[in-house]
């Protein structure tokens, strides 16, 4: 092991030095479970469209699921770095696993827990950190995803119930989900509800043919006159600012996440070009190619820097949107461009499942879209910095 690297991977700037024990702890016991559990399968499983749900219930056991949320309600309590850390070792072996963990964990609980009764979290908190109850975050629609004011799915109060209509896509475990957290207007205004597997009028298709988060379950769910009890609103779930909240959570677990994959691809690249021979000499002793590592190295080290200021931020509880925007954008972005780069490294080995460098740059492709776009981002990081809206 280099000066340079850690048990956690490339560290330039020493950015481990400011995780204390349980952190470090926390990370190493994840990243081997990714080691020991997640790599030697995730191939096959991206090669076949299929999610590894043997791996949950030991993600539950771990108390991976609703890490963030205190022990009462089935969670870790885990502070932000912590929890950051977790998701940049899952990352490291699936954007997949990692996506399954931000929803279940944090779109699914974290709503129910930001917006819910008390009721609605002691009957749901508990089984979804055991992963008794599996949920996913319905706000997505086909014709309306950067813009999801733009809804056109619709609730309305009939003989003392919500009745739903309308359709979601692109749902991670929406196809599985035993509860789907369903964004809708209500007289016009945008309000979450919570609809249960089996409710009548509720279909919950799977979405195939994706050559992106191929080991990711995702889905399109359908309401046609589907009526869920008028316990099932999340009472404090009331505006598009109430679900927006929720997904910068989710944004914050990302900007670590991406990391990870990041890291796996500078990893194996760098194996691999100090194992390749070419004109009698390893190619890592290249110029062209060390300016490639040293690139990579460099975006890395940013991100990391960025994601501990973030949860710096988080814990102190002045984080703003638009920092989560930036890190989001930012080491998305770098993340992907370190996979292409990985794979002009690998040559032609690039594009095998052998390797996991394109396997990660597939899923990239998808991370720098979902949960708020590039340029949307881009556009959240403009209105902070000159205090004028282009969306309008």
């Amino acid at each position: 092991m280099s000066d340079h690297e850690t048990e956690g991977g490339i560290d330039l700037f020493e950015t481990a030095a400011e995780f204390n024990e349980e952190e470090k702890r926390i990370r190493d016991t994840v990243r081997r479970f990714v080691d020991e559990r997640v790599i030697p399968i995730i191939a096959d499983h991206f090669e076949n469209g299929t999610f590894p749900s043997e791996l949950i219930p030991i993600l539950a056991e771990m108390g991976l699921l609703g890490s963030q949320l205190p022990p009462e309600y089935g969670g870790s309590g885990l502070g932000a770095l912590a929890y950051g850390l977790v998701m940049q070792e899952l990352e490291r072996g699936d954007s997949s696993l990692r996506s399954f963990v931000t929803v279940q964990g944090t779109l699914s609980m974290y709503s129910i827990y930001s917006y819910g009764t008390e009721e609605q979290k002691k009957k749901w908190l508990p089984r979804l950190a055991k992963a008794e109850a599996i949920g996913c975050f319905a706000l997505t629609e086909p014709d309306h995803g950067s813009d999801p004011a733009g809804m056109v799915t619709t609730a309305r109060e009939d003989s003392g119930a919500f009745v739903l209509n309308g359709s979601k896509m692109w749902i991670t475990n929406g196809a599985i989900a035993d509860v789907a957290i369903v964004w809708a207007k209500l007289d016009g205004e945008v309000q979450g509800f919570l609809v249960e597997k089996g409710t009548p009028g509720f279909t919950a298709l799977e979405q195939k043919h994706k050559l992106s988060l191929r080991a990711s379950h995702t889905g399109e769910l359908y309401f046609n006159d589907c009526r869920i009890p008028l316990e099932n609103r999340l009472p404090k779930a009331v505006g598009l600012k109430a679900a927006l909240s929720i997904l910068n959570e989710a944004r914050f677990g990302i900007s670590f996440g991406v990391v990870g994959a990041a890291i796996n691809c500078f990893e194996t690249a760098l194996e691999y070009a100090k194992g390749r021979t070419q004109f009698d000499r390893p190619i890592a002793g290249f110029q062209i190619q060390q300016e490639r590592f040293a690139e990579m190295a460099t975006e890395i080290t940013k991100a990391q820097l960025l994601c501990i200021r973030l949860a710096q931020l988080k814990d102190t509880g002045t984080l703003r949107p638009a920092q989560v925007s930036l890190a989001k954008r930012n080491n998305c972005m770098q993340a992907l461009q370190i996979a292409r780069m990985a794979r002009q490294i690998l040559g032609a080995n690039g594009i095998s499942l052998e390797y996991p460098v394109m396997r990660h740059l597939c899923n990239l492709e998808t991370v720098v879209t979902y949960e708020g776009t590039h340029d949307i981002h881009t556009l959240a990081i403009g209105r902070e910095v000159t205090g004028i809206s282009a969306f309008k």
